[in-house]
């Protein structure tokens, strides 16, 4: 890894924790209404797997997707201003923080139900397959989402049709308050992709290095088969599940004590021992990002609002002559 690969890497990550701290502060001054899921903790995975992506591959995600829209080169703006409601926000203000989207980036969501969106990663990877290209469809979604029928009938049918799908599970331990050892019989999930003869494999998602490593080793491998490939990246929320959520389900003991593996921390030292970089450059990254989600949350702040005559638009289909 080179210098400069290593310091952008860490600016993914830095940017990530930052804007979600940010975030989390607009939405105790109620200027981010609705949903808000954090990131904060898992910013390892979605760097680490989007780095293994081109430009033309695609992208879907859950309802806590701020990290990966990040990860993919959806600006901080339109990411905020879209949480703010806005006009100027990626969605135009109409998909909130669990529906960010940008088809420019190849960027398909966010999405609100719970494994809902494995089916249409298939369907994907399905068309970019009958249409002969060597790009894949990368979806991200949690273990709770590994429990739902949806799961195991696109992973079926992705294994059947021999598509070129990665499916990247973010395995947090907890689907809401719910432990993973009261929702699933199997702990170690990869062994549901590999009961469909998918390659499976399971990395620790609290080290960048690993998750690269698995990442590349997948993308690779799905662009020379064709073929599908499942890839769990065991990982923790140092956050409740979302800002509604009292969090009465797990010790803060236990919090802390997964604060220890901080990616963020771990990924500097690494930096820092192979002397790719220095407390200084550290510092001017850290300063950089500052100033970047400030500009984000300002850009939002003198974003407008639609108008109330728009209310139906994008709604109903104009009427046209048969």
């Amino acid at each position: 890894m080179k210098a400069e690969e290593g310091q952008h890497l860490l600016y993914q990550m830095q940017l990530i924790r930052r804007f979600e701290e940010k975030s989390a502060e607009q939405y105790t001054k109620a200027k981010i209404r609705g949903f808000l899921h954090l990131y904060i903790g898992e910013e390892a995975v979605a760097v680490g797997v989007i780095q293994a992506l081109t430009d033309e591959d695609s992208i879907l995600s859950t309802y806590r997707e701020h990290g990966h829209a990040l990860a993919r080169g959806l600006s901080a703006e339109s990411v905020m201003a879209e949480m703010y409601g806005k006009k100027e926000g990626c969605s135009m203000g109409r998909g909130g923080s669990m529906h960010l989207f940008d088809a420019s980036k190849r960027f398909y969501g966010g999405n609100a139900i719970v494994s809902g969106h494995l089916p249409l990663a298939v369907g994907m990877a399905l068309a970019l397959k009958k249409q002969n290209k060597k790009n894949i469809t990368c979806c991200f979604f949690g273990e709770g989402a590994a429990a739902e029928g949806e799961f195991h009938e696109s992973m079926n049918l992705a294994a059947l049709w021999n598509v070129p799908v990665l499916f990247v599970c973010e395995n947090n331990l907890y689907a809401m308050g719910t432990a993973l050892k009261y929702t699933h019989s199997i702990l170690e999930l990869e062994k549901k992709g590999m009961a469909y003869g998918i390659d499976s494999v399971a990395v620790d998602g609290m080290n960048l290095m690993a998750v690269i490593n698995a990442a590349n080793k997948a993308v690779t491998k799905i662009k020379k088969t064709g073929k599908p490939y499942f890839l769990v990246c065991n990982t923790y929320r140092f956050r409740a599940h979302s800002m509604f959520d009292a969090e009465l389900y797990r010790d803060k003991s236990e919090v802390e004590e997964w604060k220890k593996r901080d990616p963020i921390a771990i990924f500097k030292k690494y930096l820092l021992q192979e002397k790719l970089t220095t407390e200084q450059e550290i510092a001017i990254i850290e300063a950089r990002i500052e100033s970047e989600v400030q500009r984000a949350v300002d850009f939002a702040e003198s974003g407008t609002l639609e108008s109330i005559e728009d209310l139906t638009k994008f709604v109903y289909s104009k009427k046209t002559e048969l």
